[in-house]
């Protein structure tokens, strides 16, 4: 059974659109889907930092056409991806609470309903009165999660996830890698990462 990695992080409205099929296409190709939450903040500031100078100073021109192509796929995807208030956001809690979704099976939902919250919502999933939407909707305990994504073991397996990223070639959400060796990177990329799967 070929293995699809997919690396990713909620604050990332490509990584929303990736999210929406990832699922999918590991199905179709009969691939065992890893999933590996990370905090792309850390891959920017370790080996991607041109992307705030890109924030900083907009090549506007690139920007507007940017902004358009997401709203492109979004449509094609049946997504509504919006301009939250906060933006760049704080997504370290909400990654660590995919962690504590994944022991009980819930990873997809939970992911899903960050995104939705984040991204078509417009609310900050930094704020704990957020998370905890999230994490009733997605049926966890809330005492449960709460506990655990403040706990040092799963800071420690966040870090960790964006320590291997970037040790693998990786330089952003997000990331994807077929059979352990076959980098993909950005949504734009799955037809790819199909092809990639046929031939496993």
């Amino acid at each position: 059974m070929p293995t699809l990695e997919f690396f990713f992080d909620c604050s990332s409205p490509w990584t929303y659109l990736a999210f929406h099929k990832i699922e999918e296409l590991a199905l179709d190709h009969s691939a065992e889907l890893m999933w590996k939450p990370i905090l792309v903040g850390g891959v920017f500031n370790s080996v991607n930092p041109s992307v705030y100078e890109q924030r900083s100073n907009p090549v506007m021109p690139k920007l507007r056409y940017a902004l358009k192509d997401m709203q492109d796929w979004a449509r094609v995807y049946g997504l509504e991806i919006g301009q939250p208030e906060v933006f760049p956001v704080n997504s370290a809690k909400a990654m660590r609470g995919s962690l504590v979704a994944e022991e009980h099976g819930k990873m997809s939902t939970y992911v899903r309903r960050v995104f939705e919250i984040y991204w078509s919502a417009g609310q900050d999933i930094s704020d704990d009165d957020v998370l905890l939407i999230v994490a009733e909707q997605a049926e966890l305990d809330s005492r449960e999660f709460f506990e655990k994504i403040s706990s040092p073991p799963y800071k420690e397996k966040l870090r960790a996830n964006t320590d291997e990223l970037i040790e693998r070639g990786g330089f952003g959400s997000p990331t994807i890698f077929v059979n352990r060796d076959d980098m993909y990177f950005g949504n734009d990329r799955l037809s790819l990462v199909g092809e990639a799967l046929k031939r496993c």
